[in-house]
């Protein structure tokens, strides 16, 4: 092997998954070097955010690092509520019971406030046994030797081996593409994620949601708002913020040719959250980020040799109708990682902790989560579009309202049903029209009047921190053809048809008296999210280490 720096363990990335990976190797006294791409944790990370900690899980984030919550986190969330809409007509279910279920507690969180806080922790521990946490590395791919995986590269270091490398690199990992892990090649298995955060002193936020110090409210939206688009919108209390954004189907707002920042917009001035936002909106920080549907990409055997994935990186996002938990399962499986290693290198088989990782998953109920069976059993039939075509005449007919209104006593119980979650199907259906018609049946007209103006996709872009890597652009456009990469321009969370301060932008070439509708790019503005690596024929990679965006509050 080559005479490079070795560590036992590698961990690339410091969020919650990589700090749990990290965490749980020097509890068993292995040497570990953590690398983090950000200048700080969280400082290119983005969530929602709920962090749960689940009664049935083997780890969880307060277990491996005590203080979490009283030091880490914003507030308990024990008010759960969704809002189905049609024009100014809601129907609100609470969904408390959905939300407590295999709950030990779940807090609101903001990433960088978290996530710095867990690399304190994870440098302090690795040092103890002779490693450490270095930020602003970009991990650019695997070194291997003779065929095999037996370490990383970087853009700011020399190769680094190692005898076990976790990937914990987030939703755009390059370590699971480059072993041939995940690819990114189907709109359909990816969500996008767009979130904003808004400015709120304590005092109102108890006021106006109604919660104690030690009591917080998630609220999410479902209906006509977001112009036909398959997903939905939430707000959650932090402490003296709000996270409000919007998870959308990504094959979907393709489809629709819809704008994310236009869709964000839809949420926030609707007159029901008029209660909430008021005629004081600030908004601090605007955000996008790709999100895996674990259905259909969570990893079944996320390992490839020395490496082990976890995380975003591995699929690992429960994103199930009303259930959204993933940082809670990332936690998990990077202790399990590193666990498992540390299991296998004990029977003097270090090459098997890949399929013992794997094993734990099952064993531990982590991947029956992750792809439940019910929703693989019936998907069949649930997303063929002959039956969606039948299911959707029947539910606006007559027939269809007369049952929905039969049903009013019992729908929020159903909506309380884990396993009827579970087995939401990816189509209109649930995101769009049951939750319209329920609304039109049965809601009640909402009186507030809003008053949010939102800022401008300019002026959000401009409120953004960024340390450009001028003449190094991460993102390359391989086919310009508006064909082959014009859904970027508005997929695209910076970007917007007729907006020229964005990344991708439509532009006119004339030749020879023929007129060509071609793509063009600026990667200034990118946030970094991933969009344009699975809408856009592009050639994708992250920005060198410190390079690009710094969110603030993630």
């Amino acid at each position: 092997m080559s005479d490079y720096e070795h560590y036992e363990a590698l961990v690339v990335g410091a969020g919650p998954g990589g700090a749990a990976a990290a965490a749980t190797f020097a509890n068993y006294g292995i040497e570990t070097l953590v690398l983090e791409r950000g200048a700080e944790a969280g400082s290119k990370n983005v969530s929602g955010g709920l962090i749960y900690a689940e009664e049935s899980a083997p780890y969880t984030i307060d277990d491996l690092f005590p203080g979490f919550r009283e030091e880490a986190s914003e507030r308990p969330i024990t008010k759960y509520r969704i809002h189905n809409l049609a024009g100014d007509k809601v129907e609100s279910f609470d969904l408390t019971k959905l939300h407590e279920h295999d709950t030990e507690w779940s807090d609101s969180v903001l990433r960088r406030k978290m996530d710095s806080w867990l690399e304190d922790r994870v440098h302090e521990r690795t040092r103890e046994t002779g490693g450490g946490l270095l930020t602003g590395v970009h991990v650019t791919g695997l070194l291997r030797e003779e065929g095999k995986i037996v370490g990383v590269e970087t853009d700011e270091l020399d190769p680094i081996t190692a005898d076990v490398i976790v990937a914990a690199d987030g939703v755009n990992s390059e370590l699971a593409r480059d072993a041939g892990l995940m690819d990114w090649d189907e709109p359909e298995e990816w969500f996008q994620g767009v979130k904003a955060v808004v400015d709120m002193p304590n005092d109102v936020i108890a006021d106006r949601f109604d919660v104690g110090e030690d009591e917080g409210a998630a609220h999410l939206f479902s209906g006509d708002l977001f112009q036909g688009v398959r997903g939905g919108g939430f707000l959650y209390t932090n402490r003296d913020t709000l996270s409000l954004g919007t998870v959308f189907h990504l094959d979907s707002l393709v489809a629709e040719q819809a704008e994310p920042h236009e869709l964000l917009d839809a949420m926030l001035t609707h007159p029901l959250l008029a209660q909430w936002l008021g005629d004081d909106y600030t908004e601090l920080e605007y955000s996008a980020k790709l999100v895996p549907d674990s259905k259909k990409v969570a990893l079944r055997e996320p390992h490839f040799g020395r490496l082990l994935v976890v995380g975003d990186a591995a699929g690992q996002m429960q994103a199930q109708g009303p259930i959204i938990k993933g940082m809670n399962h990332a936690v998990t499986a990077g202790a399990l990682a590193a666990e498992a290693y540390a299991q296998a290198k004990s029977r003097n088989e270090p090459e098997k902790a890949g399929t013992r990782y794997a094993h734990l998953l099952r064993s531990e109920g982590v991947m029956q989560k992750l792809r439940p069976r019910g929703y693989e059993m019936f998907r069949g039939v649930t997303e063929d579009d002959g039956v969606t075509d039948i299911v959707e005449s029947v539910l606006t007919s007559f027939v269809g309202r007369a049952g929905i209104r039969a049903l009013s006593g019992q729908l929020e119980r159903l909506y309380n049903v884990p396993a009827l979650s579970s087995m939401i199907p990816d189509t209109q259906t649930p995101y769009v029209t049951l939750p319209t018609v329920i609304a039109e049946e049965l809601g009640t007209p909402v009186r507030e009047t809003s008053s949010v103006t939102p800022p401008s996709l300019e002026e959000r872009i401009g409120d953004l921190t960024y340390d450009t890597d001028i003449g190094n652009p991460h993102i390359t456009v391989l086919d310009n053809s508006w064909e082959a990469s014009g859904a970027a321009v508005a997929a695209c969370p910076v970007s917007a048809v007729d907006f020229g301060g964005g990344c991708y932008r439509e532009e006119l070439v004339r030749t020879n008296g023929s007129e060509e509708r071609v793509v063009s790019l600026d990667t200034q503005p990118c946030v970094e999210c991933g969009t344009c690596a699975v809408v856009a024929d592009t050639e994708w990679t992250h920005p060198r280490g410190d390079k690009g965006v710094e969110f603030k509050w993630g």
